[in-house]
């Protein structure tokens, strides 16, 4: 039973999605390093839902620091962050009891945990417990950016339509991505996208998609061979997210129908500093940042809560049966 990510920073997380509150406490963070409650409410509410695009759960997010910050920087202490839950429905789910959702956690869960689990909302395992985590990386966002590190990811593609992807230096993209509700770089593929969500929506389904996310400043010389590489450990934090079915860097599943002429990516001096003229590797050999900006891609599932019928089991009964999921669900988790 383990809810804690990383070595020298740890992030642990709390709460299920209909308790009181969700939070996390993040540890290992040197201490005066500044905290701007500001940017933590900035974040939350560009996570925050803002159309019938994505989750119709309202909640307020505010983020309540109960340690490790004090006039305004980190103490060096492990750092606390609740976020009260109001907005719950619960009674949604009391018909649920027996019969997993397809595609949820309900079900492995219920094993996991011996039935005792709570599944209201999907419990721990909602993607609720995705705001902690956003309130804790505006905090690392924040020192990584002091260091020249930045960072954003976009939508490269929803319901089969693509986005325009990353340019070779993404910097610019990433600055506009940072107040965009929308993250879309291409206003036409964005309005495509946005018909295509609503009209799953009508239907009573879902749709998902493919986030392209890119760093730039990233330094050379960071990670290790082999057991800890840089794509293992973002990959493990990248998969904690509900609905991330597949993670791929660079070019990621298309190098493999290249020749290694096509693939590689040739190295120049440009101001000074190694770079490589393409970006197939994605900012990463042999497990470690060339320093080139790092790019990876996140497959993101349908939303398994949908309004149409689907057959699940009962297993109170012991039989198969079919559930109409009522409530309110996410067309597009993505």
């Amino acid at each position: 039973m383990k809810n804690t990510l990383g070595n020298v920073i740890t992030l642990t997380l709390f709460g299920e999605s209909h308790g009181p509150a969700v939070g996390c406490v993040l540890d290992g963070i040197a201490p005066g390093i500044p905290v701007d409650e500001g940017e933590i409410a900035a974040a939350m509410s560009l996570r925050r839902s803002v159309s019938s695009l994505s989750t119709q759960r309202k909640e307020a997010d505010a983020v309540e620091i109960l340690s490790g910050v004090y006039a305004g920087k980190t103490t060096g202490t492990p750092i606390a962050l609740v976020i009260c839950n109001a907005d719950t429905h619960s009674a949604d789910y009391a018909a649920l009891a027996n019969t997993p959702r397809p595609s949820h956690a309900d079900y492995t869960a219920l094993e996991k945990y011996n039935g005792f689990a709570d599944a209201r909302g999907g419990g721990h395992f909602s993607g609720r417990l995705t705001a902690p985590i956003v309130a804790a990386g505006s905090i690392c966002r924040a020192a990584l950016r002091a260091r020249g590190i930045t960072l954003g990811t976009h939508i490269a593609r929803c319901a089969g339509i693509a986005d325009q992807p990353f340019s070779l230096d993404p910097k610019a993209e990433l600055d506009a991505l940072c107040s965009m509700p929308f993250a879309v770089l291409d206003p036409l593929a964005a309005a495509d996208m946005k018909k295509a969500i609503e009209e799953a929506r009508d239907a009573g389904d879902s749709v998902g998609g493919v986030l392209e996310s890119a760093v730039c400043g990233l330094p050379a010389g960071v990670g290790e061979p082999f057991f800890d590489t840089l794509e293992g450990l973002l990959s493990h934090a990248i998969f904690a997210i509900p609905a991330v079915k597949g993670v791929e860097f660079g070019g990621g599943f298309a190098m493999c129908d290249l020749r290694g002429s096509e693939a590689n990516d040739p190295f120049a001096y440009a101001g000074g500093r190694v770079v490589t003229t393409t970006n197939r590797s994605g900012g990463i050999q042999g497990g470690i940042s060339n320093g080139m900006p790092l790019l990876l891609r996140a497959a993101i599932k349908p939303t398994p809560s949908i309004f149409l019928s689907q057959k699940s089991v009962d297993l109170a009964a012991k039989t198969d049966t079919e559930i109409a999921i009522k409530g309110r669900h996410d067309p597009a988790i993505i």
